[in-house]
């Protein structure tokens, strides 16, 4: 069964990454990450608080958009076009193809949701330039567009020479590359000397926004594959969009009113409250996020992967293959 599985998650990531809209939403989430230093800058406070709940909703906003199209790319696209039955034809259960895509596009997420945020990290250390007499972080420019050309420069030559697979290329040369620029500005000051590592803008409080953004995007995830094997691409976006939305406020649509009416409290119980997720208000009060509440929280979020994943199985079982 491992083995199958195996085979299923490394075919769905590889198909995953080779989507175009998989390159597109790399490059657009990257551009607009680096926009945000400058859009940033027009708060009448801290602009770098506006700058981080930029970023964290930049990297949401991607990750659904990510999520549906690719799910919809890998899933619904071979439901309509019969190529899944000769899979299911096979010994594999349809419950297992289907978790084995979703840990295949989860990995691939995995990685996009690295890059993209090592580049929130990186705009996070430059900044946004508040005052004229402010200079800007040559090690984050040099570092960061030196390991991004680097990869696109590299890719595009095992490309031509080898005829290897560009977007797939580029993206496993660009994790090492932009790793190794993240660790180096996180050694060197805005001056050229060596400091503590990473003091001056990682800390636990933001890592743990991070992941816990990313348990968002896994939900997201769960729910597109669930959603991809009824309905097509489209379909799949919207869907996923009305849950993300009403996740985000059901606290105050039916929260406030479950003691006093039943649909409300109903309403409340039945969708996933995602506002427990998103902590950026948090992040810009300053308050305090402990790791047991990152834990409780990406916990809760691993229960409604397993549930949309158990409602896909579901809808997938009496979808008609052949």
């Amino acid at each position: 069964m491992f083995i199958k599985l195996w085979g299923i998650l490394t075919n769905s990531f590889t198909e995953t990454v080779r989507q175009p809209i998989y390159g597109v939403m790399l490059m657009v989430t990257t551009f607009a990450l680096v926009m945000n230093v400058g859009l940033a800058g027009f708060t009448l406070e801290d602009d770098n608080k506006l700058l981080k709940d930029l970023g964290l909703s930049t990297l949401l906003v991607s990750g659904l958009f990510l999520s549906a199209f690719s799910a919809a790319g890998i899933l619904s696209r071979e439901i309509e076009n019969k190529t899944v039955l000769t899979v299911v034809s096979k010994p594999v259960s349809r419950p297992l193809f289907l978790f084995g895509k979703f840990l295949g596009l989860s990995g691939a997420l995995a990685i996009a949701f690295y890059l993209c945020g090592i580049v929130f990290l990186l705009t996070m250390r430059h900044k946004v330039m508040e005052r004229a007499s402010q200079s800007i972080d040559m090690p984050v420019i040099i570092f960061g567009l030196s390991a991004i050309a680097l990869a696109v420069l590299m890719a595009a030559f095992c490309n031509y020479l080898y005829d290897m697979q560009f977007a797939s290329t580029a993206v496993t040369l660009a994790v090492p590359l932009m790793s190794l620029a993240i660790i180096l500005v996180a050694l060197i000051n805005p001056d050229w000397n060596m400091q503590r590592f990473g003091h001056d803008f990682i800390d636990g409080q933001l890592i743990g926004a991070l992941l816990l953004v990313f348990a968002m995007i896994l939900v997201l995830t769960a729910v597109a594959v669930a959603t991809s094997t009824r309905l097509g691409q489209v379909m799949t976006l919207t869907v996923c969009t009305a849950v993300l939305l009403l996740g985000l406020v059901s606290d105050v649509m039916f929260g406030q009113y479950r003691d006093s009416i039943f649909a409300a409290k109903l309403a409340y119980w039945v969708s996933p409250n995602l506002a427990f997720l998103w902590i950026t208000d948090a992040l810009t009060q300053e308050s305090r996020i402990t790791v047991h509440y990152v834990g409780l929280a990406f916990g809760y979020a691993m229960f409604l992967v397993l549930a949309w994943l158990l409602i896909g199985v579901a809808l997938f079982q009496k979808r008609e293959v052949g």
